[in-house]
C-alpha cells in the first residue's frame, strides 16, 4: 500500500496520507511519493495543494520512522536527508501548500507541517517536538524551519519539554494560521484553497519565491555550521542516543545519564 493518495479538485491538488496503521510515519517511501506527486501537480499547474490525513485519524503523523534510523554513531537526521528534502520540495513548489491537520503531530512531522505555507488545524490538535525524549540531536535545517514560524521561547519550550502543545496556543502566538472545529476543517481548507486559486498564479508564485529568499537570508558562516555539527555529532555518538533508540523500540521509558 502506498503511503500517500492524490486527487485533483479543479486546480487544487490534494495529497492524503494513507498509512493510518503506522501513524503516517515519515520514511523513504513517503518522501519519494511526495516529491513525485508534487512534480505531477506542478506539471498539471495546480494553483494550490492541500496536505492532509484521512478524516478521523488520531495521529496526523508520528514523524520519523524509527525503524529507518541508523544505530548509534551514525547521524540520524542527515541520514538520507529525508526530512530536509521533503521541506525543500514544499518550499520549492511554485504554488501555496496548505497543511490540513487533524490529530496529534509528532517530531519531524511538526517540521513537515510548519514547512507548509499555511497551516490549519482542527480543535484539539497538538504538536510535540520529541528529540529530547529520544536522545536525538535535531538537525540544523529543521531548526531553521522552526525559527521561521516560532518565537525562540516557544520553540525552546517545545524542544526542552518534548510535551504536546495545543494548536490553540500556537495559533495565538502566530505560529499557525487557523484552528477550526473538526467538523468544518475540510470545508474551511477547501474554501481557503478556492480563494487562493482564484487569484493570479504568477503573482502568488513570485511572491512565494521572494518570501522564501527573504526568510532564508540569514545564512550561517561555514565555521559556525561546522561547530554546530560537531555538537550534534557528540549527541549521536553518545550512550544516551543508543539508550533512546533501544527504549522506543522496546516500548520502555529511557534512562538518560548525560553521556
Amino acid at each position: 500500500m502506498k503511503p500517500l493518495l492524490s486527487s485533483m479538485r479543479g486546480s487544487i491538488g490534494i495529497i492524503t496520507m494513507n498509512n493510518d496503521a503506522h501513524r503516517n510515519v515519515l520514511c523513504e517511501a513517503f518522501f519519494e511519493q511526495l516529491t513525485d506527486l508534487l512534480e505531477t501537480f506542478r506539471e498539471n499547474r495546480a494553483r494550490v495543494v492541500i496536505l492532509r490525513a484521512n478524516p478521523g485519524v488520531h495521529v496526523w503523523s508520528a514523524g520519523h520512522d524509527v525503524n529507518e534510523l541508523p544505530p548509534a554513531g551514525q547521524d540520524p537526521l542527515h541520514w538520507a536527508e529525508i526530512l530536509p528534502s521533503m521541506t525543500r520540495a514544499i518550499h520549492n513548489f511554485p504554488a501555496p501548500v496548505i497543511a490540513m491537520i487533524e490529530g496529534t503531530v509528532w517530531g519531524g512531522a511538526c517540521e513537515l507541517a510548519l514547512a507548509c505555507d499555511i497551516v490549519v488545524a482542527a480543535s484539539g490538535t497538538t504538536f510535540a517536538l520529541t528529540p529530547a525524549r529520544l536522545g536525538i540531536p535535531y538537525n540544523i535545517n529543521g531548526l531553521s524551519t522552526f525559527t521561521r514560524s516560532l518565537t525562540p521561547q516557544l520553540l525552546k519550550e517545545l524542544l526542552f519539554t518534548a510535551a504536546p502543545m495545543p494548536a490553540e496556543r500556537l495559533a495565538s502566538a502566530g505560529a499557525i494560521n487557523h484552528v477550526v472545529p473538526t467538523a468544518t476543517l475540510e470545508s474551511f481548507c477547501l474554501s481557503l484553497a478556492e480563494q487562493i486559486q482564484s487569484n493570479a498564479p504568477l503573482t502568488i508564485r513570485t511572491t512565494k519565491e521572494m518570501m522564501n529568499v527573504l526568510l532564508g537570508a540569514r545564512d550561517l558562516s561555514a565555521s559556525e555550521f561546522e561547530r554546530l555539527e560537531e555538537l550534534r555529532k557528540d549527541v549521536y555518538n553518545s550512550t544516551d542516543y543508543a539508550e533512546g533508540l533501544d527504549a522506543i523500540r522496546n516500548k520502555r521509558k529511557p534512562n538518560f545519564i548525560g553521556s
